[in-house]
């Protein structure tokens, strides 16, 4: 996925501000794509001189003026275009491509304590993100209350799932991890 695909995505259920998009993106794909909201506004802009999108100024007196951004036709083939595309990504899927894990691979060189302090702050963070899926939950049915559409929102949900099992695998994993470390007393 990158970036303006995700912001094309969920343009396509409807107009929204680029706060409305921040937010919307933050809360449903966030666990997949990362992106800033100096990131998400640039892309905007970027999107808007392609074609795929337009905006419109709304003067407001007692809040700050805001833009409305809507995809276009255009913006509507290249989401189709994009989402039909061969299954390459999905070999991206199952690689992993993670500092942490060579940091593990490596932590042989480093003291135990020093070890068991980086996995014992990985398994939080794991738990941490796996209860802020709770809120993509939340999310997926509100957004699906105002697209009306129970065939999309299923899919919502399907990624939430993965991302519940991701962070079901990397807790167990590291919950191994710390309990080898500890039990062998290296």
């Amino acid at each position: 996925m990158s970036l303006k695909h995700g912001l094309l995505g969920l343009l396509n259920y409807g107009s929204m501000t680029g706060y409305e998009l921040d937010k919307a993106f933050k809360a449903s794909l966030s666990f997949f794509w990362q992106a800033k909201t100096s990131q998400v506004y640039r892309e905007l802009d970027a999107m808007e001189r392609r074609g795929w999108l337009t905006s419109e100024r709304i003067m407001q007196t007692e809040k700050p003026n805001k833009r409305v951004y809507t995809i276009t036709d255009s913006g509507k083939e290249e989401l189709a275009c994009w989402l039909s595309l061969p299954e390459a990504d999905i070999a991206d899927a199952m690689r992993v491509k993670s500092a942490f894990l060579i940091r593990v691979f490596f932590a042989g060189e480093t003291n135990i304590e020093q070890s068991l302090d980086m996995l014992r702050a990985y398994r939080d963070k794991c738990l941490e993100s796996r209860k802020s899926l709770r809120a993509a939950h939340t999310a997926s049915e509100e957004y699906g209350a105002v697209v009306g559409d129970k065939r999309k929102a299923a899919f919502w949900e399907l990624s939430i799932l993965y991302g519940e099992a991701f962070y079901d695998a990397s807790l167990d994993w590291a919950e191994k991890a710390i309990t080898i470390l500890e039990d062998r007393g290296l």
